[in-house]
C-alpha cells in the first residue's frame, strides 16, 4: 500500500536537489515503490525519473515536498518494471532515467548504465574508461552518490578481487541484487523492511 507522507515546511524542496535550469517550471511527483528488499521513494518529472531511493539510504534526499502521485507515468512505469525485475522476468529497464549531478558524476552514471545484467565491473575499470586510470577514489564518490537504485545499476561495481563493497542502500542489498541477476530463478529475499528498519511498527 503506497502510503503518502504528510507534507511540511520542514521538508526540502525537490527541486533543491537538481539543477535550476534543468528543471525549471518542471512538476515533479513522488510516490513509494514497495519491493522486496523495502521501499524505495520515487521521484519524476514529465521528461522521466529523477531519483529512487530506499529509506534511510546513505546520500539518500531525505523527505521531498514534491507531490504524491503514484500513477505519474514513469513512477508507474518504474513500478511495473521492477516488479518484473525481482521476479526474473526483466533483465533491463526502459523507462527513461533523468539523473542530475555534476558532469563527471553524470559521467560515471552513464558507464554503469552500460553494464548488462549480470556482469559486473571494478571501480577501477571504470576509471580506465572515463580516462582516469587513478580515479578510482573519485568514481567510487560518483558512484555511491547514484540518485537512481537498481535502474542506474551501481550494485554491479565490486571491488578489484570481486569484494563485494560499498553500497548506499546496505551491503545485503547489495549481494541479493547480485544473487538475483545471476540466478534470477533461485532468488530468495529475507524481509530486508524489517532488516534495515525501512517498515514503521505495524
Amino acid at each position: 500500500m503506497n502510503t503518502p507522507r504528510p507534507s511540511t515546511p520542514a521538508l526540502s524542496s525537490a527541486s533543491a536537489l537538481l539543477p535550476p535550469h534543468r528543471t525549471a517550471g518542471a512538476d515533479l511527483a513522488q510516490a513509494i515503490i514497495e519491493t522486496p528488499l523495502g521501499p524505495l521513494t520515487a521521484l519524476a518529472s514529465p521528461s522521466g525519473l529523477h531519483g529512487l531511493w530506499f529509506d534511510r539510504q546513505q546520500h539518500g534526499p531525505g523527505p521531498l515536498a514534491a507531490r504524491h502521485d503514484p500513477s505519474q507515468r514513469w513512477i508507474a512505469q518504474a513500478r511495473a518494471e521492477l516488479a518484473e525485475y525481482f521476479t526474473g522476468a526483466r533483465r533491463r529497464f526502459d523507462v527513461p532515467l533523468r539523473p542530475q549531478g555534476t558532469p563527471f558524476q553524470e559521467a560515471v552514471w552513464q558507464l554503469l548504465c552500460e553494464i548488462a545484467c549480470g556482469d559486473t565491473t571494478s571501480y577501477g575499470r571504470l576509471a580506465q574508461a572515463l580516462g582516469r586510470s587513478q580515479g578510482a577514489r573519485a568514481v567510487g564518490a560518483a558512484v555511491g552518490r547514484n540518485p537512481i537504485s537498481i535502474l542506474v545499476p551501481c550494485h554491479r561495481v565490486v571491488g578489484g578481487q570481486g569484494a563485494i563493497t560499498g553500497y548506499a542502500g546496505g551491503l545485503r542489498r547489495k549481494e541479493a541484487l547480485l544473487a538475483l541477476e545471476c540466478a534470477p530463478a533461485q532468488a530468495e529475499f529475507d524481509d530486508f523492511g524489517d532488516v534495515f528498519g525501512d517498515r514503521p511498527p505495524a
